[in-house]
C-alpha cells in the first residue's frame, strides 16, 4: 500500500483593486479564512501591505502567504478554492500516488472546472492548425513500455465532449490539439450525431504525457472521464506537483476574474472611442 504523505506547500495569494480600503478588507478577510480552513492544517498565515502600482486599472496591490500541509486531495482543494497565484511545494521531494486516487482527484478538478466553464466560458484556445501535420497514431507495445518506464509517461484514457462540422473534422482538430498539448496518441474513437445544425460527438483517446500535461489537459477540457491505465502507482516530483498545481490556479483565476476582465477592456474601448 502506497504512503499517504502529507503534502508542505506554501501559497502566495494575489489581491488587486482600485480601492485601497476595500483591498485591505478583502485582503483579511482570506487571510482569516485561511486561518479557520479545515482542508488543510494551516502553519501559517501573513498579508503584506497593501501597496500602489503604475497600472491604472487596478491601482493598488497585496499579497497572502501562506503555509499549509495536507494530502493531496486537500491540497488541490484548496488550489481550487484560494486560486494562488503562485504554488510553492516544500516537500516531499518525491510523491507515489495509487492510480486509482489520483483518478478521484482529476475527476474532481473536471467537475469543479466543467462547472466554472459552464458559468464563464471555455479555456481552450488554440491558434490555427491548419499547418500542424496529422500525428502518429497507434504504438507498439515495446514502445509503450518505453514511453511509460524510461520517459516516465502516464498512459490514459480520456474522453470529453466536442462540436463541430462533422466527424472527419473534429477528429483532425482534436489530433492536432493533443499532438500541441504534448500527447502522444495510441487510439481514437469518436462516437457523433447532429444536435440543431452542429456535429456533436464523444471523443475518446487513449494518450501518453508527463504527469503535468495529463493534468493541464484534465483542467482544460474538464473531461466527461479519464482513466488511468498504466503504471498502477504515478511517480510526481516536487517540481512536478508545484507546476501542475500552479497551473491549475492560474486556468481559476482565469475563469472567475474573466467578468473583471471583460468590465475593464470595454472601459478602455470606451475611453479609446471618446479619444478618437
Amino acid at each position: 500500500m502506497v504512503k499517504l504523505e502529507k503534502i508542505g506547500v506554501v501559497f502566495y495569494i494575489e489581491g488587486m483593486g482600485n480601492e485601497k480600503k476595500a483591498l485591505e478588507r478583502a485582503l483579511a478577510k482570506t487571510a482569516e479564512n485561511l486561518r479557520n480552513e479545515k482542508l488543510v492544517k494551516v502553519k501559517r498565515v501573513s498579508v503584506e501591505d497593501v501597496i500602489e502600482n503604475d497600472v491604472e486599472e487596478l491601482k493598488y496591490s497585496g499579497m497572502i502567504e501562506a503555509e499549509l500541509e495536507g494530502d493531496l486531495e486537500g491540497i488541490v482543494r484548496a488550489v481550487l478554492k484560494y486560486a494562488p497565484a503562485v504554488v510553492e511545494v516544500l516537500g516531499p521531494g518525491r510523491l507515489e500516488i495509487d492510480a486509482k486516487r489520483l483518478m478521484k482527484v482529476m475527476g474532481e478538478i473536471s467537475l469543479f472546472m466543467g462547472q466554472l466553464m459552464e458559468k464563464f466560458g471555455g479555456l481552450v484556445a488554440y491558434p490555427s492548425l491548419e499547418e500542424i501535420p496529422l500525428p502518429k497514431i497507434g504504438y507498439t507495445e515495446e514502445e509503450l513500455e518505453d514511453f511509460i518506464l524510461d520517459e516516465r509517461n502516464i498512459k490514459y484514457m480520456f474522453i470529453i465532449e466536442a462540436f463541430g462540422e462533422d466527424e472527419e473534422e473534429i477528429k483532425k482538430t482534436m489530433l492536432k490539439a493533443f499532438f500541441i498539448e504534448g500527447c502522444k496518441i495510441n487510439k481514437i474513437a469518436i462516437k457523433g450525431e447532429e444536435k440543431d445544425g452542429r456535429y456533436y460527438t464523444l471523443v475518446a483517446a487513449e494518450l501518453l504525457s508527463p504527469f503535468e500535461t495529463m493534468f493541464q489537459l484534465n483542467a482544460k477540457y474538464a473531461p466527461v472521464a479519464i482513466s488511468i491505465e498504466e503504471p498502477q502507482i504515478v511517480d510526481i516530483t516536487a517540481t512536478e506537483l508545484q507546476n501542475a498545481l500552479t497551473d491549475l490556479a492560474g486556468f481559476v483565476y482565469e475563469l472567475v476574474h474573466r467578468p473583471i476582465k471583460k468590465k475593464l477592456i470595454e472601459k478602455d474601448t470606451f475611453r479609446f472611442s471618446l479619444q478618437k
